[in-house]
């Protein structure tokens, strides 16, 4: 499957209907890591004619009166073409922002969403194919001030689930000696702000692929 991830960042290129069918008409899903107008979004998707999940940025306050058409992720686990996706909203509480958590917050919905979660991970060896946040986890890809730190909680998603990627923006890429791609137990934890373009195959697939 075709991802193309979006965050954080507005690019004119993408604002071209014509640009967009031709660098992305083979997208299969459109998912945004947030601080992403609606109207972008909905443009992006009206043109590729795909699905969007997304799950909000510490910036995207207006969604509760006009959210983009799709799914919401947060807080929850759903299936599309033999992938299955979760999603984790907000940055870490840095004031008065309704879409901002304490580290505690966090943890206690990385706990909530454990039991599918651990039954899959039985059953299959992982928990989730691809984790979608706005924020990092902490000591990956944030950085020291207050507003951009990390959560701990993500760190322990990982630990106890085990996804495959887990995909995030919020922290910006405009150096390209920032890193933007770590390995972190059996995750590969992506920075895709501003546009990222990820090929993610079910596990089965790459199997009988292999097999071929």
């Amino acid at each position: 499957m075709k991802i193309l991830c979006v965050s954080d960042t507005v690019v004119t290129q993408m604002e071209n209907a014509a640009h967009l069918r031709r660098r992305y008409h083979d997208v299969d899903l459109i998912v945004s890591c947030g601080d992403m107008p609606a109207v972008y979004l909905e443009f992006i998707t009206s043109v590729l004619n795909v699905p969007l999940f997304y799950v909000r940025g510490n910036h995207d306050t207006g969604y509760s009166e006009r959210p983009p058409g799709g799914e919401n992720l947060h807080r929850r686990v759903l299936e599309y073409q033999g992938l299955t996706f979760a999603g984790l909203e907000g940055s870490i509480r840095y004031n008065n922002s309704p879409v901002q958590y304490t580290d505690a917050e966090m943890w206690w919905y990385v706990v909530k969403m454990g039991l599918p979660l651990r039954l899959r991970r039985a059953q299959k060896g992982y928990g989730v194919d691809i984790l979608v946040t706005h924020n990092p986890a902490k000591g990956i890809h944030d950085l020291p001030d207050r507003p951009h730190q990390g959560f701990s909680a993500l760190l322990k998603f990982m630990e106890w689930y085990r996804p495959r990627y887990m995909i995030h923006g919020h922290v910006h890429t405009y150096d390209n000696r920032v890193i933007t791609e770590t390995q972190y137990l059996d995750t590969c934890v992506m920075n895709i702000n501003p546009v990222t373009l990820l090929e993610v195959e079910p596990v089965q697939a790459e199997a009988e692929s292999a097999n071929a």
